[in-house]
């Protein structure tokens, strides 16, 4: 079983599901050439996926090119279900930094059939994440610098409060559909600069107030 950890405290959380959302920012749809639908995105990661800092990324052998995109990560701290957006952060037990790592040309040719992106989305190491921190921690979830570099170069840049969903709007909308259980994660959605990372990257991720991840890339031996 996976497990999280916060900073600064010895406790850890088992994760369950890793919920996550598509197009939740406007510049990152206009780049994708895709358009703003009025029901979210929702793609789910397997926990295994999940990769702590300090450690590779591996491109597995049937994948060309591998893809950044840095996310706020929610952590759900006890059930729900049809969770009001009124109470909707009541449920949150922390946030860290996250990067949705996509393997983009099977992602192409997924879409091309009209298929799911399980395998580009949650292969092993798809889903790296930093330790949590406390709600209390963060003043404001949702005005929150975010970025991200590769090689000590920026390639996104943002602030949260370009998401299009808030985060108490996603919470209300995946728990109509999921029970939200103790241990389940959220990627709410990457900004635009999204772009390709090979073997020998090293990627540093940063959230205002939330910390930072730093993880590697390599090849399946």
């Amino acid at each position: 079983m996976k497990t999280v950890s916060f900073r600064d405290s010895p406790s850890t959380r088992r994760v369950g599901k890793i919920l996550c959302l598509g197009r939740n920012y406007e510049a990152h749809v206009l780049e994708m050439r895709a358009s703003v639908l009025e029901t979210p995105v929702v793609f789910l990661k397997p926990s295994t996926a999940l990769l702590s800092s300090g450690f590779d990324v591996v491109i597995p052998p049937f994948a060309r090119e591998l893809h950044h995109e840095v996310e706020l990560v929610v952590l759900i701290g006890r059930n729900g279900k049809k969770i009001p957006r009124t109470v909707a952060l009541e449920y949150v037990a922390g946030y860290a930094v996250g990067l949705d790592m996509t393997l983009r040309d099977v992602q192409a040719e997924a879409k091309k059939g009209g298929l799911p992106w399980t395998v580009a989305k949650g292969f092993d190491t798809a889903a790296p994440v930093s330790s949590f921190v406390a709600p209390e921690a963060v003043p404001d979830p949702h005005h929150l610098a975010i970025a991200l570099q590769v090689n000590g170069l920026t390639r996104q840049t943002s602030n949260t409060s370009k998401m299009i969903l808030s985060i108490e709007q996603i919470i209300e909308y995946l728990s109509t559909v999921f029970t939200l259980e103790e241990g389940d994660l959220i990627f709410t959605g990457t900004p635009s600069g999204v772009g390709p990372v090979v073997p020998g990257d090293q990627l540093h991720a940063e959230i205002e107030s939330v910390g930072f991840l730093e993880v590697g890339i390599r090849a399946e031996h």
